[in-house]
């Protein structure tokens, strides 16, 4: 299974960006999808994430009202709309995938390389 993010980059405080990762895998509705994240000097967070069968599950209520998850299962890929940016969510953005929607937001078995969102004025 790869993973490969895209859409990070450089943006100010109440800006959108959208963030996709597709997956080369076989059997891509089986899996539970989703991101996680780490800011600089930060453990690594779970952020959001989407069962096999839709179910979406988001960290805090605050990233709820921001961030938006999506997949799209004949493109084999996820994407996280995130909207009204703030410095604090600036970190790097992991794409994650796992058989189990549990573990999925705890210890998937696997990730993306990262991509860099940096929310800046």
């Amino acid at each position: 299974v790869q993973l490969a993010e895209s859409g990070g980059g450089l943006v100010q405080p109440g800006d959108s960006l959208r963030l996709s990762c597709e997956a080369t895998v076989t059997a891509f509705h089986s899996y539970s999808l989703g991101w996680f994240r780490q800011a600089p000097g930060k453990e690594r967070e779970f952020v959001v994430s989407v069962s096999w069968n839709g179910e979406i599950t988001y960290a805090t209520d605050s990233l709820q009202d921001r961030f938006t998850l999506s997949r799209d299962n004949d493109k084999k890929a996820w994407y996280l709309q995130m909207d009204r940016l703030k410095p604090e969510d600036t970190a790097t953005y992991f794409c994650v995938a796992d058989l189990s929607a549990r573990t999925v937001r705890t210890d998937p078995d696997y990730w993306g390389q990262g991509t860099q969102v940096t929310v800046s004025s």
